[in-house]
């Protein structure tokens, strides 16, 4: 068999492109799997969404009643 030789010059460039692209999709799934949280920060100003009644925790809506609707037998 007769091979071809490729040269060393070559060859890094086909590594270092092949690292690259490598790189480059981790990074991409790192900013997917965030959701580029890190990069958006909360103001000071900013306070958190409170039911009218007070406090910020479980209320029922009218979605949350329809649910409970569809799960009786």
């Amino acid at each position: 068999m007769n091979r071809e030789k490729t040269s060393n010059k070559t060859v890094a460039g086909r590594r270092g492109f092949l690292m690259g692209a490598g790189l480059a999709g981790a990074a991409g799934a790192a900013v997917v799997a965030t959701r580029g949280g890190a990069a958006q920060g909360t103001t000071a100003e900013t306070k958190p969404q409170t039911h009218e009644r007070g406090g910020g925790g479980y209320h029922v809506t009218d979605h949350v009643r329809r649910y409970y609707r569809s799960t009786t037998v």
